[in-house]
């Protein structure tokens, strides 16, 4: 007779809780967002910095190897820690992601932002469970809860974020007991975010499918995200076996940046374009190669994705800070767009495939990856986008770019 009683309570408590600390991260991505696209403009207009991306580096990573301790753990230590909850989070991981990685962008590393969204709102969750000092299970679910708010507001995607926080810790299994707590703090996270300025980027997309989806074009979406899947497991083998050799051979932390500052270089004289710089959203000029233009130029060079995918690989494993998933998005959405126009398909359809597609793939998430393409790109695919991040979760194998998923 209570029971609804004490469900309301138990909401009430938690609202308590999350209230404050998803403002605090959809602030703190507001803020991330702001400064990300001011530090890329700065870049345009000095393309000199380039040359200091190995100083950046070696600054960055010597500020870790003094000061960061675990906090250099990033996204999977925040996966061990709500697994099996033990040391804690330390406060200053989301400083140091924050800084790490705008120095990453500032010069010109090729990384994303949902690893430092994450990181925030991990560190911040952090922050609010050693002032209320929660029992492990709770714990548990306000860190969950903080992944969720990092990258609901980071993309704009609240519905999302909070799947992708329940999925993304085992492979093939749903947390459901943090659905209430993630979906809060991601949806308040979002509605902040927003509240400061900040809008996301748009992806044109036209395509529209019927009741019925035609049949020869969902034979093409089959075909394309077998391809995805294979992108994807690719994406995440050299992520790993590179990190080896750059940890294999260069003992010191601080200088393994230094060493991929240098590829990252060579990568961009050989390429001849600063496109596969940075993030990847922003152009300097109206022919740039960016991913809002994959949904509508049939001028995109058939190598993009490969390139995009070797400067991230070497950003990323030397020790650079960001994320892999905007990268992801580059990289799904230009090989959609190359696809697309080999196979006579919707240019539009086939980039928002590789889009999420991509990121189902590597991250081992198909439902938060369907469902950010559903708030990203609409329901009226969602018929395509499902089948496109399920066929290339299953033939990417059960690796991913988070070493700390568990396997169900």
């Amino acid at each position: 007779m209570n029971l609804p009683l004490n469900r309301s309570i138990a909401i009430l408590k938690w609202l308590i809780v999350l209230l404050p600390m998803a403002v605090m991260i959809g602030s703190a991505s507001a803020f991330f967002l702001w400064s990300l696209d001011a530090l890329t403009r700065v870049r345009f207009s000095n393309p000199w910095l380039l040359g200091l991306l190995p100083l950046g580096g070696w600054i960055v990573g010597s500020i870790y190897q003094h000061y960061g301790k675990s906090a250099d753990g990033g996204n999977n230590l925040l996966i061990d820690e709500i697994h099996e909850p033990g040391v804690g989070v330390p406060r200053r991981m989301a400083p140091l992601i924050l800084i790490g990685t705008l120095a990453t962008h500032l010069f010109g590393g090729s990384a994303g932002r949902e690893g430092t969204a994450l990181q925030m709102g991990g560190g911040i969750a952090a922050t609010f469970i050693r002032i209320i000092k929660p029992d492990a299970t709770n714990k548990r679910l306000i860190l969950m809860a903080g992944v969720a708010a990092g990258f609901g507001s980071i993309f704009g995607t609240p519905i999302a974020g909070a799947v992708f926080a329940l999925e993304v810790l085992v492979i093939g299994r749903m947390q459901y007991d943090g659905l209430i707590p993630c979906f809060i703090a991601s949806l308040v996270a979002h509605w902040t975010c927003a509240a400061w300025g900040i809008s996301h980027t748009h992806y044109p997309i036209n395509f529209a499918s019927g009741l019925m989806p035609d049949f020869w074009l969902f034979v093409k979406v089959l075909v394309a995200a077998f391809m995805f899947g294979l992108a994807g497991m690719l994406f995440v083998w050299c992520s790993h076996r590179l990190g080896d050799l750059f940890k294999r051979h260069i003992s010191r932390p601080e200088f393994r940046p230094v060493v991929g500052g240098l590829l990252v270089i060579g990568l961009y004289f050989l390429s001849g374009t600063p496109d596969y710089l940075g993030l990847g959203v922003l152009g300097n000029r109206p022919d740039a190669i960016t991913l809002p233009a994959m949904f509508t130029s049939l001028g995109i060079p058939a190598s993009a994705w490969l390139w995009k995918l070797a400067f991230t690989v070497v950003t990323l494993s030397a020790g650079f800070k960001g994320g892999e998933v905007t990268p992801l998005f580059f990289i799904g959405a230009a090989l959609g767009n190359t696809l697309a126009i080999a196979m006579g398909a919707p240019i539009d359809l086939f980039a928002a495939l590789g889009f999420v597609a991509i990121f189902a793939a590597a991250t081992n998430t198909p439902l938060a990856s369907t469902l950010l393409g559903m708030e990203l790109f609409g329901a009226g695919n969602g018929l395509y986008l499902a089948t496109a991040c399920i066929i290339a979760y299953h033939f990417s194998g059960r690796g991913g770019i988070y070493s700390a998923q568990r396997q169900s």
